[in-house]
């Protein structure tokens, strides 16, 4: 399909202001849990300051045991002080961070429903799955801490530092020896790491497919013996996902490990400058225990907050993906109404419509008349369920235009003009519900009568009674406890109880048996009587009492007429009827034809 932005400028959002967005009321809960940190923090230095007055203390030959007794007490409460602000904290933390979480993930789902179908097929849906639960899921955890954490484990050893350099100034800058040192290291090693965390993503997201193309065709793989090839696929692409996190370590590791001993080795400086200081009478004693108390704490935190770089880098790749799919154009729609149809005709004036950039519609005329029953016919890949899927607003035409009632459908809400499409696609879907609530998600508020009548008018009602809970059976996950052709009429049936003025069937009753397909077809007739049917067709038996058949070939409809009239005048429709009559022959009499044999 064409690319979606096309001369559009779409301006880039910081991380943090998409993070507030998503976090809507509960924003606030992250300056909270930022004050509570603070205060954390505070509580969490006075120890150090008690621990430097008892060793000087000791120092001056202080005895008594009620001074020591008091000062352990009260770092102690500090300790649980800082204990409950921190997890106070990171409570209300957790809160603003699953209320994020949610706001993507409703986010990305709303917006899946407004941009065209086309863009959602370009990508493999495990991408999706992968970005909406496992990629987002794992923001928890750096979105939960980082706030707290990451605030507590700056600010304290700054706090430290500042109070350090009041003892002694050339003490103080002493402890960033061994910090200059590591990061020296640390910016070696991000140079090597450049482009190593995006492409580990990459080959992630494409095993993570693999994975999933892997599993949902393994009964075809078996079937035909592709287990060899196919497995052959998914280990390469995890054998190419290993190489790049091994290859990535492997850069880094030497400069990694030089920053982990480095960046925390305060003692590196502090000790012979501090033995220098006192020597040379610049500094006491207790000056010199206490630089040395409050350098152990220094650089420890600060190693642990620049422990999240890789977080916040994930972060904001895992952002750039949400983003990516956000920031794609919707569908085009009103809120409201400004022109309201007459009638339910559907008029294509000039239709063209390209899918990746290969133009599958040239030019589509076609007049559906209210109340007819309509079939679209052709060769396979001649673009019948293209012009099915953009009358139903599934996607949008690249040019000319698709009218409802003499109004553009691009001018109509599409809440609205949706329900007056009833939609049956080839590719039937069920949701993990029972067969009472599957159909009744075409009409919200159905009694279970209604259920019932649209179930017996398609055909469903027998073969529902003698599942093993009758109407309360659970279809199971995309309706795997269910035949292909048991889904396809209760798909049928949910798309009767909507109760639109146009039904689409496209291909719908195509793994049908014959038996069955002759008692859709006659309920269909029944239920559709007075409304629009428009039926995309393979087996050209079940629409010769169509009003009108257009026959598509190539993106163009080459002729259109009534079943005598086509074959009368129509040279690829009269092949495609002799085809699909011989086929009939040979399905309806096979004994004869062994017999022959």
């Amino acid at each position: 399909m064409k690319e979606q932005n096309t001369g559009e400028k779409v301006k880039k959002r910081s991380t943090l202001s998409r993070v507030m967005e998503f976090a809507g009321r509960k924003r606030a809960y992250f300056g909270w849990s930022v004050v509570l940190a603070i205060l954390g923090v505070a509580a969490s230095f006075v120890p150090y300051l008690i621990i430097a007055d008892i060793v000087g203390q000791l120092l001056e030959g202080n005895r008594e045991w009620n001074f020591y007794l008091s000062q352990v007490l009260l770092m102690a409460l500090f300790w649980l002080v800082r204990m409950t602000l921190h997890s106070f904290s990171t409570s209300l933390s957790h809160v603003a961070t699953f209320t994020v979480l949610g706001g993507i993930r409703e986010q990305l789902c709303k917006k899946l429903s407004t941009i065209p179908l086309g863009s959602v097929l370009d990508d493999n849906s495990g991408s999706y799955k992968n970005i909406i639960v496992e990629r987002v899921d794992s923001m928890e955890t750096t979105l939960a801490h980082i706030v707290p954490e990451f605030t507590a484990n700056i600010l304290l050893p700054t706090v430290m530092f500042i109070y350090i350099m009041t003892i002694d100034w050339r003490l103080g800058l002493a402890n960033l020896v061994g910090a200059v040192i590591g990061l020296v290291c640390a910016v070696v090693m991000f140079i090597k790491s450049r482009g190593g965390y995006e492409l580990s993503v990459e080959k992630t997201k494409k095993l993570n497919d693999t994975a999933v193309e892997y599993i949902n065709g393994i009964e075809v793989i078996k079937a035909f013996g592709k287990t060899g090839t196919s497995y052959k696929k998914f280990v390469t692409a995890a054998r190419e996902g290993a190489d790049v996190f091994i290859n990535w370590m492997r850069r880094c590791i030497w400069p990694q490990s030089g920053m982990m001993s480095f960046l925390p080795a305060t003692f590196l400086g502090v000790l012979p400058v501090g033995l220098f200081l006192v020597n040379a009478g610049t500094l006491s004693a207790g000056g010199f225990i206490t630089g040395i108390i409050l350098s152990a704490g220094l650089i420890t935190p600060l190693v642990v907050a620049f422990t999240y770089t890789d977080d916040l880098l994930k972060v904001g790749t895992i952002f750039g993906e949400v983003t990516e799919i956000l920031d794609r154009k919707d569908m085009k729609r009103p809120a409201e109404i400004k022109k309201t149809p007459r009638g339910s005709d559907i008029v294509l004036r000039d239709v063209r419509f390209s899918y990746r950039d290969k133009e599958v519609l040239h030019g589509v005329n076609m007049e559906i008349k209210q109340g007819e029953f309509v079939a679209v016919v052709g060769p396979s890949g001649s673009g019948k369920s293209t012009i099915a899927r953009l009358i139903d607003s599934l996607w949008d035409v690249d040019s000319g235009s698709i009218t409802y009632g003499g109004t553009d459908i691009r001018e109509l809400p599409l809440e609205w003009y949706m329900s007056r499409i009833a939609y049956v696609a080839q590719d039937n879907y069920l949701f993990d519900l029972s067969i009472k609530e599957n159909i009744r998600l075409g009409r919200a508020g159905a009694t279970d009568e209604d259920v019932v009548n649209a179930a017996k008018a398609t055909g469903c009602h027998d073969f529902i009674l003698g599942l093993e809970n009758g109407y309360d059976t659970v279809a199971g996950g995309a309706g795997g406890h269910l035949s292909g052709g048991e889904r396809q009429r209760i798909c049928i049936a949910r798309a009767m109880l909507k109760d639109a003025p146009v039904v689409i069937l496209d291909e719908a009753t195509a793994y049908t048996d014959p038996e069955n397909e002759a008692l859709v077809q006659a309920s269909v007739a029944k239920l559709v009587r007075g409304r629009t049917l428009i039926v995309i067709a393979h087996r050209l038996s079940t629409v010769t009492g169509a009003d009108r058949i257009f026959v598509i070939n190539d993106g163009n409809v080459e002729a259109s007429g009534t079943q005598d009239e086509l074959l009368a005048s129509c040279g690829l429709y009269r092949k495609m009827w002799e085809a699909h009559s011989m086929a009939r022959d040979e399905d309806v009499c096979p004994e004869k034809e062994n017999a022959n044999a």
